[in-house]
């Protein structure tokens, strides 16, 4: 994995602008510590920073082939399939990198080779002889491409500070981002960048740059098609299909290790991964995280039914794997809001994000590549808003209320309709779920379910660990993100994936005879948080500073309505975001928004 960043200027000499892509470029350097390289011709600049992890020697970036430059993020599981495809094409090959299969595949088929793509990526390809910038984003959108249009042309990079740096695209914010990020965040609008004139390419998009400007085009999106498939031939299919996704993931020339929480989507990556690695003569790494004195702060919840302890240590117990518990101090979980805050550019899921920033540091001292367990409870059911029979009101399930979103907004900031601002984003998406004529109104409540959870909070949370581990130089693979895995899931029926009763039942069904019983049947528990009070007396009394200074932070927040939410006691009936933001976490998250406010020194557009 690494980190991405170029500009195409059409009347400009970018040649006498290197200072500016090598600050945009270096503003990257946490995606990728170990090589970094710049391409820069008259109408084009592409720089890249490397996180190394297949032919450390091979894969240098940008690289050049005939008239052809990439620059290229993410990462290809079917790689050594086009190698064989492109040789029998007459193709030769310098390296074993996936960076020149893609490269290749780009020059045999054009726009046509993202059909043949397994994997994750964002990359661009300038092509010297027609001038002209091809650009694009893998199907599920595990990888971040950000750009920004200009009169002239064009400036794209991984993250939001890389571009920051560009003169030509300061950090300001208008009426519609700052309600944006009260009323939503911290999920983002898809393909909004949330600051003014900044886009992201969605998942499954791409788009031609030249002189005539930017032409985006969508070449993935989730069809409904009839599922023919008995429910036992379903449960074989899912099984190879997931097997099969994990096993191709598991490739690396650097050390490799899984995140073990404990719960279902985890134990089966550990157990596949350890299988592979005992059958090599290998022990395999795994790590967990947690937080001091979390077993006597702990408080239990329809949300977070228990804590992961035993479960992790039986299945260590049962693959043998080299386990490592890291535990955070709390004070290092409130002191890293602050670059948690950094990494994603934006405010974020407060300690959530900060404890994973940690957790990756301590990680990256002996791995380099990680497997995590995301993408699971958004592709078959697995968080209790599948089941709960409100979700088929027309509001985000994650985020039923908005209440105290659009009061902590200062009046003269706030949308004139805020609900119908939120409610404006949520059938954007949900309108879009493809149906069949057969489908029943269930049918189509729950595609449409699927698409706003893999849209939405799906999005959230892979930005979340992009971010967060990319900040420590780690690269965590996703296997359910499996695009093959998504596009048989939205046509599984729901009673199927419910099996039971139970979220993720038919995946739990999958493994049954796999993993052990108490792990199949464990009831969903969400991503470990604390539950130390320190940590909500801190947030609070960051927050108070924060307004108390006169900042942009005072000048968008209501006062009234922040001074009225100190008096409350932490825990509220509706979440703020998710199963884990709740009050505590939404001064965290105005600290967050404060941190961001002044480090990108970010302007207010009139």
């Amino acid at each position: 994995m690494c980190g991405i960043a170029g500009w195409v200027n059409y009347k400009a000499d970018l040649r006498e602008k290197q200072d500016i892509l090598i600050e945009m470029r270096d503003a990257l350097h946490r995606r990728g510590p170990d090589a970094f390289g710049i391409y820069v011709e008259k109408e084009v600049g592409l720089v890249h920073r490397r996180l190394a992890v297949v032919d450390i020697e091979g894969g240098k970036q940008p690289m050049t082939r005939g008239v052809y430059t990439l620059t290229y993020n993410g990462e290809l599981y079917n790689t050594e399939e086009l190698r064989t495809e492109l040789k029998s094409h007459g193709h030769e090959f310098k390296g074993h990198s996936d960076t020149e299969v893609l490269l290749l595949s780009f020059i045999q088929w054009g726009e046509k080779c993202l059909d043949k793509f397994n994997g994750i990526f964002a990359f661009a390809i300038w092509n010297d002889k027609t001038k002209r910038l091809f650009a694009a984003r893998d199907r599920m959108g595990v990888k971040p491409f950000f750009f920004k249009q200009t009169d002239d042309g064009i400036i794209f990079a991984s993250e939001l500070k890389s571009l920051f740096q560009n003169p030509n695209c300061p950090a300001m914010l208008d009426k519609h981002g700052v309600n944006q990020i009260f009323l939503l965040g911290p999920g983002r609008i898809p393909g909004d960048g949330v600051f003014v004139g900044i886009k992201e390419l969605k998942p499954g998009e791409f788009m031609w740059v030249d002189k005539q400007g930017i032409d985006v085009k969508q070449y993935f999106s989730f069809k409904a098609k009839p599922h023919t498939e008995t429910f036992e031939q379903t449960v074989g299919t899912l099984r190879s299909l997931v097997l099969d996704s994990i096993d191709r993931q598991l490739v690396s020339d650097v050390p490799l290790a899984c995140f073990l929480s404990g719960g279902l989507d985890s134990s089966i990556i550990s157990y596949v991964a350890a299988k592979k690695y005992k059958e090599e003569g290998k022990r395999l790494s795994t790590y967990s995280v947690d937080f001091r004195d979390n077993d006597k702060n702990f408080i239990k919840s329809k949300f977070q039914p228990d804590t992961d302890a035993k479960y992790i240590k039986q299945m260590v117990d049962v693959l043998n794997t080299n386990h490592t518990s890291i535990v955070l101090e709390n004070d290092d979980v409130i002191a890293s809001l602050k670059e948690s805050a950094f990494a994603r550019d934006l405010p974020g899921m407060a300690d959530i994000d900060s404890s994973l920033v940690l957790f990756s540091r301590e990680v990256k001292k002996t791995h380099t590549v990680c497997l995590s367990g995301e993408c699971a409870d958004e592709l078959f059911g697995g968080y209790p808003w599948f089941f709960d029979e409100r979700s088929k009101e027309e509001v985000f399930p994650w985020s039923r209320s908005i209440e105290m979103r659009k009061n902590l907004i200062n009046p003269d900031f706030l949308v004139d309709d805020p609900e119908k601002f939120v409610h404006d984003q949520y059938m954007n998406t949900a309108s879009n779920a493809d149906t069949l004529p057969t489908d029943t109104e269930q049918d189509k409540h729950m595609r449409r379910m699927f698409m706003l959870n893999v849209h939405w909070f799906m999005q959230t949370l892979l930005d979340r660990k992009d971010r967060m581990t990319m900040y420590c130089g780690l690269e965590v693979r996703v296997p359910f993100c499996d695009h093959r895995l998504a596009e048989y899931a939205y046509n599984i029926p729901w009673n199927f994936k419910a099996f039971e009763g139970r979220e993720k039942g038919l995946l739990r069904e999958a493994f049954k005879n796999i993993l052990p019983h108490e792990i199949v049947y464990r009831k969903k528990s969400p991503y470990p948080k604390t539950f130390d009070t320190k940590f909500f007396a801190a947030v609070k009394g960051k927050a108070i500073k924060a307004m108390d200074k006169g900042g942009l932070l005072s000048k968008l927040v209501n006062r009234e309505y922040f001074d009225y939410l100190l008096t409350l006691p932490p825990e509220q009936a509706e979440p703020f975001y998710g199963q884990l933001m709740r009050l505590p976490q939404v001064f965290a998250f105005l600290v967050q928004m404060d941190y961001i406010f002044d480090e990108y020194r970010v302007l207010l557009k009139d």
